[in-house]
């Protein structure tokens, strides 16, 4: 929630003023977050578009958040689509929410009860409604590996394909865009796989080539001082050269 309330607020100031409501649901199709005008949202409460609404398709059947989860794609239900007779002068434009480990934890909803509430209206909004949520599961991710580097490993145009790797560049997680792009379980992401064989770049194959990369990551980081690099790497400045030599950098 810490992480989605801005962007659920961001969201609402672009569909609100047309009569939108933006709803924020957990797992089970109960809604946590909502915004709505002032105007509006008697519309909205009577409909149950409220929080501590339960829109799961046991409760609502078809509808917006109840299917998008279980289905666990964007998902468009435009009024008469609704099953319930009561939701049928709605339409609802829904995307699932992923966590930082690949697992459905909610749905991101934007709804509307006007009548001018057309279908090409509605595909714009899910478009909208998609972009929010990826959004959402990237701070997620970024959150929950905090203090990781973080590989953005989309196509243009792509899902929130992230990977985390540690110090030693092995891969510790994944968003579920990229163990679906990847293939990659729960196993693969305990520190047995390098990001640079999986991103087909080329892991280091000898110790000289780690060597390398480590001694030019210490002389990038000391702006090309070896003095001030030697003591990042606890060793002594003659040493620090003697490697340098050794794997062929120059001075």
């Amino acid at each position: 929630l810490d992480v989605a309330r801005p962007l659920l607020d961001q969201l609402f100031q672009t569909v609100g003023q047309t009569g939108c409501a933006v709803m924020l649901s957990d797992a089970r199709g109960i809604v946590m977050e909502a915004r709505a005008t002032d105007g509006d949202r008697a519309m909205f409460d009577a409909a149950g578009l409220t929080p501590g609404g339960n829109w799961s398709e046991l409760a609502e059947g078809t509808n917006g958040i109840g299917t998008c989860l279980v289905e666990g794609r964007a998902v468009t239900v435009h009024r008469d689509e609704h099953l319930a007779n009561r939701n049928i002068g709605i339409s609802c434009m829904d995307a699932p929410i992923f966590d930082a480990f690949g697992q459905l934890v909610g749905a991101l909803d934007v709804s509307s009860c006007r009548d001018d509430h057309s279908a090409a209206i509605a595909n714009l909004v899910q478009k909208l409604v998609q972009d929010a949520a990826r959004r959402i599961e990237r701070g997620v991710f970024y959150r929950h590996f905090n203090g990781r580097r973080i590989i953005d490993a989309n196509e243009p145009g792509g899902d929130a394909a992230l990977l985390a790797v540690d110090q030693d560049d092995l891969l510790v997680g994944a968003t579920r865009a990229a163990r679906m792009k990847f293939g990659l379980t729960d196993e693969a992401l305990k520190g047995t796989q390098s990001a640079a064989a999986l991103l087909g770049h080329g892991a280091n194959d000898s110790f000289e080539d780690a060597e390398r990369a480590t001694l030019r990551r210490a002389l990038a980081a000391a702006g090309g001082n070896a003095s001030q690099a030697a003591r990042t790497l606890g060793i002594g400045r003659a040493t620090f050269y003697r490697r340098m030599e050794r794997v062929g950098l120059e001075r």
